[in-house]
């Protein structure tokens, strides 16, 4: 998962473009990036790992020059550490383009082969963003040179792209005296918002991951963009749309909406706040239905995410909420992690129970999800440990009993906890007295209630149905090297950067 932003504008952009990425640093923590375009002709980049505030300075973002510009925040991931796969990623032909990508392409196997051998291009990070640039770059590279800064030229790239192309991008793409160009997948599984700002010298234009990147800067929503949509804004400020992939379905990743977009956004039409106060009603009514006479004494969120769900059911179980945890904010997340015995360490350095709540209770714990369940596990015990009577688990998802492959750095299927285990199997494994999990039925609805034209979701570590589909022997192959222990998301079948 990443953070995208792009914006045009009559002054400079790089103020705007630093706040935009620190709003949605949440996306990524693991590496950022700025790239801007200057009146001179001029392309500006710095990028490098860390946070915003660690990769910026005053003087560094003083050079970042133009008045246009793309930045890009990288999630952390088990994988490498390499400063030179930070975006955007820069090729100079044609024009001179610069890229970030949130997603995860599935087919690089085949895409690295055929840059090399027929469009003679060499790939030289993991990266599959950095295969993603170069297929988009032969591929302007083969339109008709016009003469003209035609921006059919760029839609017929993205259409290329979207040929050539399998799995989940949005992008964000800065081209050398043309503008910004942002785009889509067909399947739309990653989110990208357009905004415009009015200002006394005409409008200023934004695309970003989230919502509430414009929020804060004062730009207006206009739209999402749509599954397989190309935008694109050009250094004057005109602004040019075209769908330029065919949409078989469209299907958004269901998952943002649990757990990885802030609450105070709104994507594809639903607030992310709504949907999670929802997916608590969903959960407490599966508990009032199945389990009528429950002894639950108060209702405990795991921070920071499920805090919205939980004030939900404590509400509609008429118990008590309370805060029983306190987080240590700069502990990153632990699911990603990469060792067991680092996960149940970092858990105990993130939080920290509050023993008053615990003492003689019954409480039920709420969290987002569950992943390897190491996490969960501790936190029951920190909870027994506290004083808790009874220790009872719930999960605004249902169980996640298959591997991302769309961006999302989850374990292989082995490493999942509910892979292969009932939930009776689950709650044994975490240490709890009784596991609720949400149903999938339900988690549609939380999250379709706020669009009703939202038809499908990409739900496909619930159900292992991947809707852009996998090559044969990809999830083996991400499995496999996890356990000899190469890195799982360089070079394939997953990439690390995005």
């Amino acid at each position: 998962m990443c953070g995208l932003i792009g914006i045009v504008g009559h002054h400079s952009v790089v103020q705007d473009l630093h706040e935009g990425l620190n709003v949605l640093q949440h996306r990524g923590q693991d590496a950022a990036g700025l790239t801007t375009y200057d009146r001179q002709g001029r392309l500006h980049q710095q990028r490098g790992n860390g946070l915003v505030r660690d990769v910026f300075h005053g003087k560094k973002l003083a050079r970042l020059r133009g008045e246009a510009g793309i930045g890009h925040l990288r999630y952390p991931t088990a994988g490498t550490e390499k400063s030179e796969e930070a975006q955007p990623l820069y090729v100079n032909s044609p024009y001179g383009i610069a890229l970030g990508h949130n997603g995860n392409l599935v087919n690089t196997n085949a895409l690295r082969q055929e840059l090399f051998r027929e469009d003679r291009r060499h790939i030289n990070t993991e990266s599959d963003s950095e295969i993603l640039l170069n297929v988009l770059a032969h591929e302007l590279l083969a339109q008709p040179e016009s003469g003209t800064r035609d921006p059919r030229e760029l839609f017929q790239a993205v259409r290329g792209v979207n040929r050539r192309c399998i799995g989940a991008y949005a992008a964000v793409s800065l081209i050398a005296d043309w503008g910004v160009l942002a785009f889509r997948d067909p399947y739309g599984i990653r989110p990208l918002v357009y905004g415009t700002r009015d200002t006394d010298d005409g409008p200023e234009h934004i695309v970003a991951s989230e919502s509430v990147a414009l929020d804060m800067l004062g730009f207006t929503l206009v739209r999402d963009l749509a599954p397989g949509e190309a935008l694109f804004i050009a250094l004057d400020g005109t602004v040019h749309s075209e769908i330029c992939g065919s949409r078989e379905v469209f299907a958004p990743c269901i998952f943002e909406y649990v757990y990885f977009a802030r609450p105070d956004s709104v994507m594809n039409g639903v607030s992310v706040q709504r949907s999670r106060m929802r997916m608590g009603k969903l959960l407490a009514n599966k508990i009032l239905r199945e389990w009528p006479d429950h002894d639950i004494d108060v209702v405990i969120p795991i921070p920071d995410t499920s805090r919205t769900a939980a004030l939900e059911m404590a509400y509609r179980l008429n118990r008590p909420y309370r805060e029983g945890f306190i987080k240590n904010r700069y502990i990153g997340r632990t699911f990603i992690m990469p060792e067991a015995q680092v996960r149940r360490q970092s858990v105990r350095r993130k939080l920290n129970p509050i023993r008053n709540e615990y003492e003689g209770t019954n409480v039920l714990l709420v969290d987002d999800s569950i992943v390897r369940g190491t996490t969960s596990r501790e936190i029951v015990q920190m909870a027994r440990d506290a004083g808790a009577n009874k220790v009872y688990f719930s999960s605004a998802s249902p169980p996640i009993r298959f591997p991302n492959v769309y961006g999302i750095d989850m374990p292989s299927a082995e490493e999942l906890i509910a892979h292969g285990r009932d939930i009776s199997e689950v709650c044994d494994a975490i240490g709890a007295d009784r596991m609720v999990y949400q149903d999938l039925p339900d988690l549609i609805a939380a999250v379709r209630e706020g669009n009703p034209e939202l038809q499908h979701f990409d739900c496909s570590v619930f159900t292992g149905d991947y809707v852009t589909g996998v090559p044969d022997g990809y999830l083996n192959e991400l499995a496999l090297r996890r356990r000899s222990g190469a890195d799982p998301h360089s070079h394939s079948p997953q990439n690390q950067a995005a």
